[in-house]
């Protein structure tokens, strides 16, 4: 490691700053809006939540090798069934849970496309928990808690639908199937956005 020395009246050490992916994201950890977040695509390249600003959203944490992995297939039903009324998935990959997800982000992909033919977003692979947790999971968690309280993800395939506004209304564990929450979308959908005042 280099260390730098300033001449003053007794010599000083200066320790250099370290640089990690983590300064990249620094100002999406301090995000106060939903619209504030801009994760990385599978590309590397934000992804900014701006775009998302009026239509209704599904966050799911996703795996290719869990026993929750054919929710894909009710997740690309919901997508595909209000996707035209301003609805949209994301999908982000994570390997925290029993190393489920150990595949490259275009290995991700392609297994999604061919396996449940998945054409919502499935962003960069990521963590959900910990001290490396995607800012979008802290702000997410910050809005709305699990079951009694508890703010960890629990397991692949977790859901937080956020409403027309950038709200987070609901949070759902991972053996909520897609079509379950179907009224819960098709409600958020029949309201419109309120005009800011």
């Amino acid at each position: 490691m280099l260390h730098l020395y300033l001449r003053t009246k007794a010599p000083q050490l200066v320790k250099p700053a370290l640089f990690s992916s983590k300064c990249f994201f620094s100002s999406m950890s301090k995000a106060t809006s939903f619209y504030d977040l801009a994760p990385a695509d599978k590309k590397g390249e934000a992804f900014s939540f701006e775009q998302l600003k009026g239509k209704v959203v599904l966050i799911v944490n996703v795996a290719s090798k869990c026993g929750f992995t054919p929710q894909y297939k009710g997740l690309e039903a919901l997508y595909k069934k209000y996707h035209d009324q301003g609805f949209e998935i994301i999908g982000f990959p994570s390997n925290q849970f029993g190393g489920q997800e150990p595949g490259t982000d275009e290995e991700i992909t392609q297994f999604c496309e061919l396996n449940y033919g998945v054409t919502f977003p499935v962003l960069k692979k990521i963590d959900v928990n910990g001290s490396n947790e995607d800012p979008v999971y802290k702000f997410l968690k910050s809005q709305k808690s699990g079951l009694l309280g508890f703010k960890g993800i629990k397991w692949n395939f977790e859901k937080f639908l956020i409403d027309r506004e950038g709200n987070v209304v609901n949070r759902w564990a991972s053996t909520t199937s897609p079509s379950s929450i179907d009224s819960h979308v098709a409600e958020l959908l029949s309201k419109q956005p309120q005009p800011k005042a």
